[in-house]
């Protein structure tokens, strides 16, 4: 889409937040239902390990169905998909609220992730084009950083209602993104270039990512998944690789993929949901374990809301000062201590540690994201935005399906310590990355 159909002194206040109010319903989406996984597991009659992949399953249509978003945004504008996307939300939350099993659950949180991905890549998309750059850094911190603080209050709101009305109440939250739909309709007119939609290289791209957490599950979930992620990966990874030399231009564009400063930002990044994820899906299953309620659980979550509350300052002030390359340095770093807070706290059993986990890694969140998006904003053509932060949205999203992944497969096997600090690697190599990286 071209940014010059846009006036950059539209007013983007008030759009900010609702964008990042719905952002926020997509990550409770996940924050949500965690506190009520036991309970969902119970009345669904699957194992908790097996209920995780409601989580996973979200976390992978949500990441695939990013980019296709992006660039049916650069073919018929932003509008159309980003209302769509929205009232799919709100409808596969109501139908996960009303599963009466647990495949009819997975089939919902599926379309749920589909449309929640629309909110991840042209919430950003959006504002970037309304806003000049003087102004950018400061709205997409105010995204960020309302998203966080809903997503933070996620597992307190979950359960306070998982409190009043059980499981399904606490998967219904979402259903609320409805409300928004004429709002965003009148406020998201940008124009697309009428560009062709790569759906083959959207079903590669699938195969791969699908692939990819079934692998990185299997270890709880047995020698099928196994299987079937590494032929999926098998299958996946080269086909992808020649459709993209067939279609330079199509789903995953060549000059989005080869361009270092969108790889590397993307890449890095990306190892912030995963840990975050991984910590809002691991704590609630801990306290669980400890014998805590679902509100109880949602109370040391709390903390991380408050970070949420200042993340839009901290991303402003960081992208003016320091610029997007190191901002995410700080972010991957601040990520490495709030995993290992999360270790420590469950090694411990010290709750209080456990509310400082999160709280990092949220800060963290609320940064690393509008610098990724900065990054990758400033390094792709105006008319290629949405198609970029689409593929740099799905690398950062696949991220959270690896961080749900890794806890639903590993801490059956090795304890969900181990499993967290595994899952260290990911932020301490981003941070060695950024920080070698040439400007």
């Amino acid at each position: 889409m071209t940014s010059c159909a846009v006036r950059p002194a539209t007013p983007t206040g008030l759009l900010s937040v609702v964008l990042g109010l719905l952002f926020g319903l997509a990550g409770t989406s996940t924050s949500g239902v965690t506190v009520a996984l036991p309970l969902l597991a119970g009345d669904l009659e699957v194992t908790t390990a097996t209920a995780t992949w409601m989580v996973s399953g979200y976390a992978v249509a949500l990441a695939v169905a990013t980019p296709v978003h992006g660039r049916l945004a650069d073919v018929a504008g932003i509008r159309a998909p980003l209302c769509a996307g929205v009232a799919l939300l709100a409808l596969g939350a109501g139908a996960a609220a009303l599963a009466t099993s647990f495949t009819h659950l997975m089939i919902a949180r599926v379309l749920q992730g589909a449309g929640a991905a629309a909110v991840a890549v042209l919430a950003a998309a959006l504002l970037t084009a309304l806003t000049d750059s003087g102004r950018r850094g400061a709205v997409l911190g105010r995204l960020a950083g309302t998203s966080a603080v809903l997503s933070s209050l996620g597992p307190l709101l979950g359960g306070a209602l998982t409190v009043v009305g059980g499981w399904r109440a606490a998967v219904a939250l979402p259903v609320a993104a409805l409300l928004a739909v004429p709002y965003l309709w009148r406020r998201s007119a940008v124009p697309g270039d009428g560009a062709r939609l790569d759906l083959v290289g959207a079903v590669t791209v699938a195969v791969a990512v699908s692939g990819l957490v079934l692998l990185i599950q299997s270890p709880s979930a047995g020698a099928v998944a196994a299987v079937c992620g590494a032929a999926l990966l098998v299958v996946g990874i080269p086909a992808t690789a020649v459709w993209v030399r067939h279609r330079p231009d199509g789903f995953l564009p060549r000059s989005v993929i080869t361009n270092s400063a969108v790889v590397r930002s993307a890449l890095c990044a990306s190892a912030i949901p995963a840990s975050w994820f991984a910590l809002l899906l691991g704590i609630p299953l801990a306290l669980a374990g400890w014998g805590w309620s679902p509100l109880t659980t949602g109370l040391v979550l709390v903390p991380s809301a408050a970070v949420g509350v200042l993340s839009p300052v901290v991303a402003g002030y960081l992208l003016r000062r320091l610029g997007s390359r190191r901002t995410l340095v700080a972010a991957c770093a601040t990520t490495v201590v709030g995993l290992a807070a999360g270790v420590v706290g469950i090694a411990t059993e010290q709750p209080w540690v456990l509310a400082f986990a999160p709280a990092l890694v949220t800060l963290a969140f609320g940064t690393g994201q509008p610098a990724m998006i900065a990054a990758v904003g400033a390094a792709v053509p105006d008319d290629r935005r949405s198609g970029a932060i689409g593929v740099a949205t799905l690398c950062f999203l696949t991220g959270a399906g690896v961080g749900a992944a890794v806890v639903g497969g590993f801490a059956v096997v090795v304890g969900l310590a181990a499993a967290l600090a595994l899952l260290a690697v990911l932020p301490i190599t981003g941070t060695l990355v950024q920080a070698l990286a040439r400007r």
